[in-house]
């Protein structure tokens, strides 16, 4: 069995590098060496692994109320949404090598992740039927120079044409096959303006002309569940009318949500290594006090335990220059993977949530993530209209209660028999 083999029994069992160590009880350079095949695993311990996968369940309600699919799904905060409303992810499509490893690190699965989406819309009939599609896609610019003028006026027209060679093309022939009962779209709040409108005019017309959805977008603010200002657009689409009404929905008070303080390490339990080098933050100094003499805002911005963040970016690992943390040192440091976890609500204090990756790449995908919160805000206001529109029809697809059990831990008697045992 090759490495590759190794990795992928230790990934489906849920298990990071260390955990591995700890659950053979070997020595964290020997799982190196499994992983990159300087050593081969002999075969008892490849069995234990093979029996932590399969004993490892699905992450599944115990009665599904729907069925969705997770498209463009990053590591999964559009699915923590709606998993939380009871809905059951039967199909997940995300394209990022890394992004793939930290959900299958927190979402044990029946199913496989799928990698570039285009492989399956142009066959979307290998996608599972499903209930409500979600998809966080990027914005691209469309294909052609510049919208026809149907688009600014309304009238139906080809999306074919419109935005073929977009990745929002490839939702909307999913949508169009499959006619979910409802779809949840997220992106960032410059899609309204990308184009002077004509790019949100086109993927408009396309939802509710082409596609007849009764739709409704909103752009919300994170800074009510979450320490961070952070904007993005979320655009509702239902087949059947409803009275769900995006704009009415109260919001709770921006001004009575979380500091950074809620969020944040200790300082005697940050590694140093998270403090800003002395060259990096005088580049920094300089570069702020360049474009402050010049009337500029750019810079550095610096917070404290009471302060609300910057957006974060998929950029982070640069530098941390929009979000660094103050710290009684002569210089500031970045936030750390597991604080931007907690920043983007992956990690509560009654979720915790697995980062199998680098810091490099952990920054990546938390910044190219969506807010949890918000999320599950929207899937609750969306839940009465989800249930009301599927019925009971999904109920010949609940399988019987099941639990996830707790990450496997150190278990050297475990492995003795099995080696005893050959």
């Amino acid at each position: 069995m090759a490495s590759s083999d190794f990795s992928k029994l230790r990934e489906r069992a849920g298990l990071s590098l260390e955990d591995a160590s700890d659950f053979l009880d070997v020595s964290l350079r020997t799982v190196h060496r499994y992983e990159t095949g300087e050593v081969t695993p002999r075969k008892p311990v490849l069995r234990l692994l093979e029996q932590a996968a399969t004993n490892r369940q699905p992450t599944m309600p115990a009665t599904p109320s729907f069925r969705f699919i997770d498209l463009f799904a990053g590591i999964g905060g559009l699915r923590l949404g709606f998993e939380a409303i009871g809905g059951r992810c039967v199909f997940t499509s995300e394209w990022d090598t890394w992004s793939r490893k930290t959900y299958a690190q927190n979402f044990p699965d029946d199913h496989e992740i799928a990698g570039d989406i285009r492989e399956f819309s142009n066959s979307p009939e290998r996608i599972p039927g499903h209930d409500v599609l979600l998809a966080g896609f990027p914005c691209q610019p469309f294909s052609i120079a510049g919208v026809s003028k149907k688009n600014a006026l309304g009238r139906p027209h080809g999306f074919l044409c419109d935005t073929q060679g977009t990745l929002f093309f490839d939702t909307a022939q999913i949508i169009a096959h499959h006619r979910p009962a409802a779809f949840l779209l997220e992106n960032v709040k410059n899609l309204e303006r990308h184009d002077g409108g004509r790019t949100f005019a086109t993927i408009m017309n396309v939802l509710t002309n082409e596609l007849g959805y009764q739709v409704q977008h909103r752009v919300l603010s994170s800074q009510a569940w979450v320490p961070q200002k952070r904007e993005r657009i979320f655009i509702v689409g239902f087949k059947e009318r409803t009275d769900f009404d995006f704009g009415r929905l109260v919001l709770p008070d921006a001004r009575s949500g979380p500091k950074l303080g809620s969020i944040l390490e200790p300082h005697s339990e940050v590694p140093a290594k998270y403090t800003l080098s002395a060259h990096l933050w005088k580049y920094l100094c300089d570069y702020k006090e360049k474009h402050t003499a010049a009337g500029n805002g750019f810079g550095y911005g610096l917070f404290g335990p009471d302060d609300v963040a910057r957006t974060l970016s998929a950029r982070y690992f640069k530098d941390g220059s929009e979000i660094l943390i103050d710290q009684p040192t002569p210089r500031p440091r970045r936030l750390t993977p597991r604080e931007c976890a907690r920043l983007m609500g992956f990690e509560t204090a009654t979720r915790s949530f697995a980062i199998p990756v680098s810091d490099t790449q952990a920054y990546r995908q938390f910044g190219n993530a969506v807010v949890v919160p918000v999320v599950e805000f929207v899937a609750n206001a969306m839940k009465p209209h989800i249930l009301a529109a599927t019925g009971d029809r999904t109920a010949q697809h609940r399988p019987s209660a099941t639990s996830l059990p707790a990450a496997p831990r150190r278990t050297s008697k475990r492995l003795e028999k099995a080696l005893a045992n050959g």
